[in-house]
């Protein structure tokens, strides 16, 4: 039997503002089994990046639970948050959040010292030589492309090799033929560690690529879509 990774029961997310309370997900139950890909889908506003969030420890649930690992994220403070998305998670986004001051190499390879890895400079040098960027490791973001700096951030978050990948648009900023290029490493992660990767996409053909697709909209789960190959 699969084991169950992330696991969401009657999770809701409400957020106050000046205009009062809005209310973006509704009683999400949802389980990921270990080494599945999942595609979250749906409109603009349907609530896929607070979905991804929520499964982060970024946002807090309003409501219900949020289990990764068999560990119930909605019960931790903020710094037993970040230890353990910095133990078992990587997380991509949209915009590359890459530090300007440091070369491609560094960027990988800080985090990996942070957390008490001794082989930190090697093992980023084999993530950056993984996604195809051998010969940039010693180069700014402002001296590279948005797909090589789209790279560099996943090196840097599968450097730690993450029982979970979270990835927000990973291709959002990019060109078709880039896009592609990032799909393909992205991917290649659960062939490499069986990694877990939820991703949230407004791309039909990576969404598509992945085992099961999540279909959002007004903050509830529509349909799950299984792919007919399964």
């Amino acid at each position: 039997m699969a084991e169950t990774i992330l696991s969401l029961k009657d999770t809701s997310l409400s957020l106050s503002g000046n205009a009062g309370t809005v209310d973006i997900l509704h009683d999400i139950t949802l389980e990921i089994t270990r080494g599945e890909t999942v595609g979250l889908i749906g409109p603009s506003g349907s609530g896929k990046s607070s979905l991804l969030m929520l499964m982060g420890g970024l946002e807090q649930a309003t409501g219900g639970s949020v289990m990764a690992l068999g560990q119930d994220l909605t019960t931790l403070g903020e710094d037993a948050l970040a230890r353990f998305r910095r133990q078992h998670m990587g997380i991509v986004f949209q915009s590359f959040h890459l530090i300007p001051t440091m070369t491609a190499l560094e960027n990988v390879a800080t985090p990996l010292e942070l957390a008490g890895v001794a082989d930190a400079f090697e093992r980023a040098e084999a993530e950056l030589a993984a996604v195809g960027l051998a010969e940039r490791i010693h180069h700014y973001p402002a001296q590279m492309s948005g797909g090589e700096q789209q790279r560099v951030a996943l090196a840097r978050a599968a450097a730690p090799r993450p029982e979970i990948l979270l990835a927000d648009e990973p291709t959002g900023n990019l060109d078709e033929a880039t896009g592609q290029t990032i799909i393909e490493i992205l991917l290649g992660l659960r062939a490499r560690y069986n990694t877990t990767i939820v991703l949230v996409t407004h791309s039909r053909e990576l969404a598509n690529r992945c085992d099961r697709i999540i279909n959002l909209r007004d903050g509830r789960i529509e349909h799950p879509v299984v792919k007919a190959a399964e």
